[in-house]
């Protein structure tokens, strides 16, 4: 295979550069099937993000995981990935962006293993851990390598195609992880989970070799080891409290690392500036001199927040509040997923012409879809099925698909190829820190709702199962008790950081006794109370979602207009 280098832009030049495109002769005539494999990386690497959460229950059982091992399942990806992305992405320029790129899906597919064999849940948190920081090799280079392959005038076509893998990726994971796990709570069927990138992986590893050409930065000299040092402390110290605090209730430590986590990234930020002009910096500053990368991706970051939090609670609303299988809650998002993969490859012919409208069009749809939603919860109640959702879902899919692809091209457009993999490293990091922050703060909002709620929730299914008692034969004094009792279950319950997790002696709220009447009426009044305490809970924070898209669309107005790009055939005529 062949190897290039990209040209360096001289002295000043960093305000406003731009990666030139290749002459026709020179395109490599196998970069559709290149990016054919990059493009299975990349869906493996974002489906594991969510599909683990499917199977937490059935890791738990067979493995006998207590409730820090669990989290660490989610947190230890999530946490490897995003504080080495921006290494990972500098990695690529320095040594090779094949190179990387095989060595992080090489090492992706022994996590894979490792996962899937796993004997004892420390093992599997570790690797778990491996994986995500192989994941965070890899994902860099899947948009250095789109940078530095393809032309300005064929990147619309290929970023809708990146936009259509990461929308479809990110929302079936719970439905690929509700068709492997299916009922099978205590097996070990949870392990198809992970040895199922196996064969995925190989194969995509192989077409890499073979297809993928060798790119990297020139001058790149050596890794920037004080710069990874400081950038490494100032995103751990802000992701890992935003990840765990929930869990571990906001304690002390959390507020003091995140206090922390500015003072490690100015004095990055110092650092890098001090370095003479024949070092090879970790992150080149003057890419945010650039406009459209530096406000891309802030918005970015607002856009990708309202994400991961939507699907954390909605899901939550759907399997505990509302009592779907994993497998009917990952049915119930095709919708979404459909309308999104097709937006992404329409806005390929779309984005050309409106340019940043296109952000906020899809942000519009976005917003629309989740009034929809709101809208739907208010009518049906915890009576609402997938189908209801149906409209809803397509709205926010389109939008989603219509803002991915436009805005990842926007904010690369400008980025010189000889630091394709910094900027794809800072623009995956922030899209990371986002998330994390989206989560976190809709999480604290959310528990506290269902927490404050719970009394009022209490209240509408009380009359009902009184009834339920007496009809029984429950004396009044031994039905006042057990209601009091009941009433202090649930609040703990809808207090809890893991509404799912049962609570030490109180009874589930899915065991229904169908021989026992007495349990049989508490099991229904406590699934009807947690119901419409998380519906009513997800109608107030879905609000947060209105606001990251509104806020998303508002500040794509302040992008700088692109120069519209020739079509591949114009371009090649020409």
């Amino acid at each position: 295979m062949t190897e290039t280098t990209e040209a360096v832009s001289p002295p000043g030049a960093g305000a406003q550069p731009t990666t030139p495109a290749p002459p026709a002769s020179e395109l490599d005539p196998r970069r559709w099937l290149a990016l054919a494999s990059v493009m299975t990386a990349l869906f493996m690497v974002l489906l594991d993000v969510s599909i683990v959460n499917v199977a937490i229950p059935a890791i738990r059982s067979n493995l006998a995981a207590n409730n820090a091992d669990i989290q660490f399942v989610i947190a230890g990806y999530g946490l490897a990935y995003a504080v080495l992305l921006i290494t990972g992405g500098r990695l690529g320029d320095i040594f090779g962006r094949k190179k990387l790129f095989l060595l992080g899906m090489s090492g992706f597919v022994i996590a894979s293993a490792l996962c899937g064999l796993a004997q004892s849940a420390i093992m599997l948190d570790l690797s778990r851990v491996l994986q995500g920081a192989m994941a965070a090799m890899m994902y860099p280079q899947v948009l250095s390598v789109i940078q530095v392959t393809f032309p300005p005038h064929e990147r619309a076509r290929v970023f809708g195609l990146v936009g259509a893998v990461i929308g479809i990726a990110t929302i079936t994971g719970p439905l690929a992880g509700g068709l492997i796990i299916r009922d099978d709570i205590t097996g070990g069927s949870w392990r198809w989970i992970f040895l199922v990138n196996l064969p995925i992986g190989i194969a995509a590893l192989i077409a890499a070799t073979r297809l993928i050409t060798e790119s990297r930065a020139p001058n790149a000299s050596r890794l920037d080891v004080g710069g990874v040092l400081l950038a490494t402390a100032g995103i751990l110290l802000l992701v890992y409290p935003l990840v765990e605090g929930q869990v571990a209730g906001w304690p002390a430590w959390t507020f003091i690392c995140m206090a922390l986590s500015p003072v490690f990234l100015a004095l990055f930020i110092l650092y890098e500036r001090s370095l003479p002009s024949t070092r090879f910096p970790l992150v080149q500053l003057s890419l945010f001199r650039i406009k459209s990368f530096s406000l891309g991706v802030a918005i970015s970051a607002v856009f990708i927040a309202g994400i991961p939090a939507f699907f954390f609670t909605f899901s939550l609303m759907l399997q505990v509040g509302l009592g779907f299988s994993a497998l009917n809650a990952g049915l119930t998002t095709i919708p979404w997923s459909l309308a999104s993969a097709f937006a992404s490859f329409m806005s390929a012919r779309v984005a050309p012409r409106l340019g940043k409208w296109t952000i906020a069009i899809g942000s519009a749809l976005l917003v629309i879809g989740m009034l929809s939603v709101i809208g739907t919860l208010l009518l049906q109640g915890t009576q609402v099925t997938g189908w209801e959702l149906i409209p809803s879902f397509v709205i926010s899919g389109l939008g989603l698909g219509t803002v991915i692809a436009p805005l990842l091209n926007i904010i690369l457009a400008g980025v010189p190829g000889r630091d394709a993999g910094s900027a794809s490293g800072v623009l995956t990091t922030f899209q990371q820190l986002g998330g994390a922050i989206g989560v976190a703060v809709v999480g604290v909002v959310f528990f506290g709702l269902l927490s404050s709620r719970a009394p009022e929730a209490i209240t509408a299914v009380t009359p009902q199962l009184q009834s339920q008692l007496a009809s029984a034969h429950v004396p009044g004094p031994q039905a006042a008790a057990a209601i009091s009792k009941f009433t202090s279950c649930f609040k703990q319950q809808a207090s809890s950081s893991d509404p799912s997790a049962p609570i030490p002696g109180c009874p589930s709220a899915g065991a229904t006794t169908v021989s026992n009447p007495v349990s049989s009426a508490f099991a229904t009044s406590a699934q009807g109370a947690l119901g419409q305490d998380f519906v009513t809970s997800v109608e107030r924070i879905l609000w947060f979602n209105v606001g990251f898209w509104a806020l998303t669309g508002v500040l794509s107005m302040f992008l700088p207009r692109a120069r519209p790009q020739p079509v591949a055939g114009a371009a090649h005529a020409a």
